[in-house]
């Protein structure tokens, strides 16, 4: 693996510069952070520090996007699956070396960057606006944490950064990111329409009301994290989200997505045609048999905006699998390809998803989110996804009751699959089972957030769909800890927490994990009975 990934340098943001260090837990100087003089600027440190904040939700640096959103969420998320024949110890093969697994904890571009920054933000305004907003974007980036290791620092982190510190249990991050949220929403709300300055805000250009939109959705998306380990408040948190006086987000108009970029262009484009040598297709990454197998089975048009066609004859969109033994890049390389242009946005949630949450709210657990059925919220969510793709055809796609996913057939003739991923039909039906439609649901809701790997693995984890192809027996090196068909439960600790933190990351993983340091162990969460 390349360390000398091209750095993507985002609109007015000097904070996420050039230097770097072994050690950033110990420095005294962050290059992330503004200069006493430029604070002094008028209207930098809003414009440089929430800028700042927004890039460590989805990194805007390529190497840690690659290995956060790509190597990792994509490929268990079963989006994406590596394809560069040299790499022997992935995440796809489940015996990923740790500085493949280290990053959502260790990379100086999240936790040191969003801490420092936040410090920096509270020492120059007290704009309750500004302080919600960052609040919020705190929220979004350590939900991604928690969720790839389970415990983590939290409430003790260092003002800096610092990690050094004890472990909170799972459940007491979610309890934290309730009330933050919920202070959030509080402020937004009573300041929905004021603003602050359009140039500080590349989100939503300075719009309270948006935020609270974002706000409660976020907070709709971590109760449903939760029903399994929590429903009472589950159920409690997610009403109160959908019944707010401001509301979650129903349009696309509200999606939260990143757009300004530096000149190299969206982290994701660069990571995935990393090493593209002339492929029509990309490089180091292609899309996942997983994603394909389901939309081509569905005759889905989206597949056209998602993927580049493949270098297969007769086999437009066709995906490789993944845990497998990584064929030559003459081969490899000829699998569709993620189709992410240089300007595309970083989506960090959408409306589609809103409404899936929604349906799943209603339809699997009863949760009262308004007066809509679960069929028009579910409706609603795969009509939301046509529109931000710009795909037309959508009625004939939701009165689709006789497609199904492909079994899957490898084009090179060493991978297929011989199993039904699902039976599932995209139309709905109101008489099925409670299983069928939370199937059914997750599907459709997983085809809607294509790029977020990690909300994906996270739903598979906790609902158990969608059904996904298991790696090989050759290509599960886990030694037996990982179960092909459950797949990655969650990421190891970083190797140096046990010499830098030894004593707290020890308590962790005795006292909170309820399991071994691996990646088979399940977090708080990941407690459906239905999943064993």
């Amino acid at each position: 693996m390349k360390t000398n990934i091209l750095k993507i340098a985002v609109a007015i943001i000097v904070l996420a510069g050039t230097a770097c260090t072994e050690n950033y837990l110990n420095i005294n100087t962050h290059p992330y952070e503004p200069s006493e003089e430029d604070m002094q600027t008028d209207g930098y440190i809003l414009g440089s520090t929430l800028t700042s904040l927004a890039g460590t939700v989805v990194s805007t640096d390529v190497n840690t996007a690659q290995f956060t959103d790509v190597l990792l969420g994509g490929t268990v998320g079963g989006y994406y699956a590596p394809t560069k024949q040299s790499w022997a110890n992935t995440i796809a093969n489940y015996n990923p070396t740790d500085d493949w697994t280290n990053v959502f904890l260790r990379s100086k571009e999240i936790i040191p960057t969003l801490y420092s920054n936040l410090r920096q933000l509270k020492k120059v305004t007290d704009d309750p606006i500004v302080l919600a907003i960052a609040d919020v974007i705190k929220v979004m980036a350590m939900h991604r944490v928690t969720d790839t290791y389970g415990p983590i620092p939290y409430s003790k982190i260092g003002e800096n950064g610092q990690i050094q510190v004890p472990y909170d249990s799972q459940e007491e991050v979610y309890d934290a990111f309730f009330e933050e949220l919920d202070h959030a929403i509080e402020v937004l709300t009573a300041h929905r329409n004021e603003a602050i300055s359009p140039k500080a805000d590349y989100i939503y250009g300075g719009n309270p009301e948006r935020w609270c939109r974002l706000a409660n959705s976020l907070k709709l998306r971590l109760a449903m994290r939760i029903v399994y380990a929590d429903p009472d408040k589950a159920r409690r948190m997610a009403e109160e989200a959908v019944k707010s006086e401001v509301g979650v987000i129903l349009s696309n108009a509200d999606n939260a997505q990143l757009t300004s970029f530096g000149a190299d262009g969206n982290p994701i484009w660069v990571a995935v045609n990393y090493n593209n040598d002339g492929s029509t297709t990309g490089g180091d990454t292609h899309v996942a048999a997983d994603i394909t197998a389901y939309m081509a089975g569905y005759a889905d048009p989206r597949c056209a905006k998602y993927f580049i066609a493949s270098e297969w004859e007769g086999q437009p969109y066709v995906g490789i699998r993944r845990g497998i033994v990584i064929p030559p890049t003459s081969v490899g390389f000829k699998y569709s390809g993620v189709n992410v242009g240089i300007a595309s946005p970083i989506v960090w949630m959408n409306a589609a998803e809103v409404a899936f949450l929604k349906a799943e709210a209603k339809a699997v657990f009863g949760f009262d989110m308004g007066s809509s059925t679960a069929e028009e919220l579910y409706n609603e969510g795969v009509r939301l996804s046509f529109e931000q793709w710009g795909v037309s055809g959508v009625d004939d796609y939701l009165a689709d009751s006789e497609h199904v996913p492909q079994v899957y057939v490898d084009p090179a003739g060493t991978n297929s699959y011989a199993e039904t991923l699902s039976t599932v039909t995209v139309a709905w039906n109101d008489e099925a089972s409670v299983d069928e439609k939370q199937e059914r649901i997750i599907i459709q809701k997983w085809i809607a957030n294509w790029g977020l790997g990690n909300e994906a693995w996270a739903d598979y984890r906790r609902t158990g769909y969608p059904h996904l192809i298991p790696a090989t027996a050759d290509g599960n090196k886990s030694l037996g800890v990982v179960d092909s068909q459950l797949g990655a439960r969650r990421m190891p600790y970083p190797s140096d927490e046990y010499t830098t933190n030894n004593e707290n990351v020890l308590y962790a993983v005795s006292e909170l994990l309820d399991g071994a340091d691996n990646m088979a162990t399940r977090l708080w969460w990941d407690c459906n009975p239905s999943i064993r």
